[in-house]
């Protein structure tokens, strides 16, 4: 049995199902081009000031719309390349390697620097090269590790995810 609990910021279940409704109205008006039903709901929800959860919404509309119509790997490509079409100066979205800032997370993170590190995260919505920098320049400092402390950080990452992780197999 799954329990559930609601957030204190969460919108109820029920104005949940109202919301997919209202965001299902614009995506058929939107899809079949009826501008005046579009244009008369999406005055409503800015009347009621229900964007934010209307946007929410239509984002998870769409993320499983994609993820049903691709693969993940063309579903990123397709995403990138929506992104990199947007008129200039409406979306300017960073979604390429040489934009993933790996390094500059890094000196953040060593500078401490909390600002920097959320602006960095938050300024790159296609986090894959992000994570995948992040994730070669911590294998390029294990060696660089005193003896055995690898070891020690291996086993603690294994006590944490207790069960979840495979044992290691004996090499010897």
């Amino acid at each position: 049995m799954v329990v559930t609990r609601e957030l204190a910021d969460e919108l109820p279940t029920e104005e949940v199902e109202a919301a997919k409704a209202r965001a299902a109205t614009l995506l058929l008006a939107f899809r079949h081009g009826n501008q005046l039903a579009f244009d008369t709901e999406l005055d409503l929800l800015l009347a009621e000031n229900a964007e934010r959860e209307v946007t929410t919404l239509l984002v998870w509309v769409a993320a499983e719309a994609v993820r049903k119509a691709y693969a993940p790997d063309v579903a990123d490509r397709v995403l990138r390349g929506l992104a990199r079409r947007a008129p200039y100066g409406t979306a300017e979205v960073a979604v390429d390697e040489e934009a993933a800032g790996a390094a500059l997370l890094l000196e953040a993170v060593a500078a401490g620097d909390v600002t920097a590190v959320r602006a960095l995260v938050a300024g790159t919505p296609d986090t894959t090269y992000l994570l995948g920098g992040l994730v070669q320049a911590v294998a390029m400092m294990l060696p660089l590790l005193p003896e055995g402390e690898a070891d020690e950080i291996a086993a603690e990452l294994r006590r944490r995810h207790a069960g979840r992780l495979p044992t290691p197999r004996c090499t010897t």
